[in-house]
C-alpha cells in the first residue's frame, strides 16, 4: 500500500517539474513561487516535524533547531567556497556565484528529502492505515512543489536542461524507493528529525539568499511578491488539510 501511494508522489513530482519547464517566459514569477513554496515547506512542514521527531535539547536549544542553523551555515559555506573557486579560475563577476555545482547539490538534497518522504509514508503505514493516509496526503501534495523546485534549482545555476530533467526523474523515483525500503528497515525517529532540521536550513538559505533575490532582480513587481505569498499559503493549506 505504501509503495502504491508513493507512485502518486512520483506523478505529482513530474507534474511540478513539467510546470516549471513550461513557464520560462515568466521566469521571475516561477522563481517567486518557488521561493514561497520553499519557505512554506521549511517553516510550516519540515521544522515542526523535525522538532516533534528530534525533541532532545543540546545546551538549552532543541537539537533540530541547532541542525537547522547548521544547515543554513553549511549551504552558505559551500556556496562561498564554490564562488571563490570559480573566481580564481577567472569566471566573470556577474556569474561567479552561479556555480552549477550548487544547483546540483541542492537538487540532490531534494532527492534525499523525497526519499525520506517515502520512508515517512512507509513508517506511517506501519503505525496504522489512517496515519499512513494522512502522511501520504501531505507528501503527495507537497511533492508537486518538490518537483517544481528541483527543476528550477538545477536550471537556475546554469545546468543543462538534460541534467535538470535527470534530477527531476531521480526526485520522482526517490519516494517510491524510500517507501519500498521500509519493508526492510526502520529509521530511528531522532535521526529523521535531525535530518529534516538540517535539510530545512539548507532550503531556507537557498530560498532567501538565491531564489528570491533572483526573482526580484529584473522584475521587482508586485505579481512576483504575490506568487511568493501564494506559494507559502499553498503549503499552509496542504499542511492544514493533512493535519
Amino acid at each position: 500500500m505504501a509503495v502504491f501511494v508513493a507512485l502518486g508522489a512520483f506523478l505529482m513530482t513530474l507534474a511540478g517539474g513539467w510546470t516549471a519547464q513550461r513557464v520560462t517566459d515568466r521566469r521571475h514569477l516561477v522563481l517567486g513561487l518557488a521561493g514561497g513554496l520553499m519557505l512554506g515547506v521549511v517553516g510550516l512542514d519540515l521544522l515542526p516535524e523535525a522538532l516533534r521527531a528530534a525533541g532532545t535539547e543540546v545546551f538549552g536549544v532543541p537539537a533540530a533547531l541547532l541542525l537547522f542553523v547548521g544547515g543554513f551555515l553549511l549551504a552558505h559555506l559551500v556556496e562561498r567556497l564554490l564562488a571563490a573557486r570559480r573566481a580564481a579560475h577567472g569566471a566573470g563577476q556577474h556569474d561567479h556565484h552561479r556555480a552549477p555545482e550548487v544547483g546540483l547539490t541542492a537538487a540532490a538534497a531534494m532527492v534525499g528529502h523525497s526519499a525520506m518522504d517515502g520512508v515517512a509514508i512507509g513508517a506511517a503505514f506501519q503505525v496504522g492505515g489512517g496515519m499512513g493516509l494522512a502522511v501520504a496526503l501531505a507528501v503527495v501534495a507537497h511533492d508537486f512543489a518538490d518537483g517544481f523546485n528541483t527543476f528550477t534549482l538545477t536550471s537556475l545555476y546554469g545546468n543543462a536542461r538534460r541534467k535538470a530533467v535527470a534530477m527531476l526523474f531521480a526526485d520522482a523515483l526517490a519516494p517510491v524507493l524510500g517507501a519500498a525500503s521500509t519493508a526492510f528497515l526502520a529509521i530511528p525517529e531522532w535521526f529523521l528529525g535531525g535530518y529534516l532540521g538540517l535539510f530545512g536550513g539548507v532550503l531556507l538559505y537557498l530560498a532567501a539568499a538565491e531564489i528570491l533575490p533572483e526573482a526580484h532582480h529584473e522584475h521587482p513587481a508586485r505579481t512576483t511578491l504575490l506568487c511568493t505569498v501564494a506559494g507559502t499559503a499553498f503549503i499552509w493549506l496542504v499542511v492544514g488539510l493533512a493535519g
